[in-house]
């Protein structure tokens, strides 16, 4: 059964340093710059469809702004805003944004916000960008180990199952993996509209906090690019958080690092695995167990720090990554 979402289209960031937020993703990453407007720089990788699918915002701290979903189409758009609205958590329609159309405006029970479309401009490229690639939107480009495409979002959230049911009973998501912990508490839940493993996560905050990002990551395609950029971060003092390594969850090859304003930024090689069952099982880890507990972060490559648990934007005062021992 397909769903009433298709897709991720696009995040939304903020940065206390957005110039070199968006000098990180144009060099190293090789994202282009296809919009700048006030104080936000809009940007899409090559393979990205649409006009941006990264904008980057100036503020006092780091942090999500908004996430933008796509519809499936125009019905579909209308029977979950109908959901979102008997959900109470609407906030209204706007056709304010740069490339987007007509889009509901919402929140998840934790607060993070978002919007759900169907219209949206796609990108067209000028002739210097042309790929000679019909299926291709633009050219691979030169700068840096280029990202193709957006891939998924994790969130922090206080109380996993209620976040949880809301993207599966009010957005359409399908439940593809979980995470139990003690006591049978649900610590983890990896959801997606479509064939990959997810598009969306939703991870427990250590903190206790409401609303706050954990990452956003674009895909690579090949794992030996993992290597190549940690090379070059390595070199230019990026800081890795974690990998080349491979998940046990999802199985797909990942680099955590640190972009200039302070937002983690996840790096895949590999797609994962990817779902066409129509009677898919949920994948069940128990994270109380030692041995699913460190199967199911690291397949091999590692540890994940401290910090991968505890350090979110915004920032909680006290779990900064000085503060945590990173």
């Amino acid at each position: 059964m397909n769903s009433d979402i298709a897709q991720l289209v696009s995040v939304a960031l903020y940065s206390p340093k957005p110039d070199e937020s968006v000098a990180f993703f144009h060099s190293l990453l090789g994202m282009e710059i296809s919009h700048r407007e006030g104080q936000s720089v809009y940007l899409r990788a090559y393979e990205d469809f649409y006009q941006y699918t990264l904008k980057i915002t100036e503020a006092a701290e780091p942090g999500l702004e908004e996430i933008t979903w796509r519809a499936s189409s125009p019905e579909a758009l209308e029977r979950r805003v109908k959901a979102i609205e008997a959900a109470g958590l609407g906030s209204g329609w706007t056709d304010q944004d740069y490339g987007h159309g007509r889009a509901y405006q919402f929140g998840t029970p934790d607060g993070h916000r978002m919007k759900l479309l169907w219209e949206l401009d796609y990108f067209h490229a000028p002739p210097e960008l042309k790929s000679k690639l019909r299926n291709r939107p633009s050219k691979r480009p030169l700068r840096g180990v280029p990202v193709r495409r957006i891939d998924h979002v994790n969130l922090m959230v206080s109380d996993v199952p209620q976040n949880r049911r809301f993207m599966t009973e009010t957005l359409d998501f399908r439940l593809r993996e979980q995470k139990i912990g003690d006591g049978g508490v649900e610590v983890g839940a990896w959801l997606s509209v479509s064939a990959l493993v997810h598009e969306a996560a939703l991870m427990r905050d250590a903190t206790g906090a409401r609303g706050r990002f954990h990452h956003v990551a674009y895909w690579y395609g090949a794992p030996q690019h993992l290597l190549d950029i940690a090379d070059i971060f390595s070199e230019r003092d990026v800081l890795i958080e974690g990998g080349p390594a491979k998940h046990g969850t999802t199985q797909a090859y990942f680099l955590y690092c640190f972009e200039p304003g302070g937002n983690r930024v996840e790096l895949f090689g590999d797609t994962g695995y990817l779902i066409f069952d129509p009677e898919w099982q949920t994948v069940v880890w128990d994270v109380a167990n030692e041995v699913d507990l460190e199967k199911s972060s690291i397949w091999f490559g590692g540890q994940l720090p401290r910090s991968f648990y505890r350090y979110g934007t915004p920032v909680v005062p006290g779990h900064g990554l000085v503060e945590i021992g990173r």
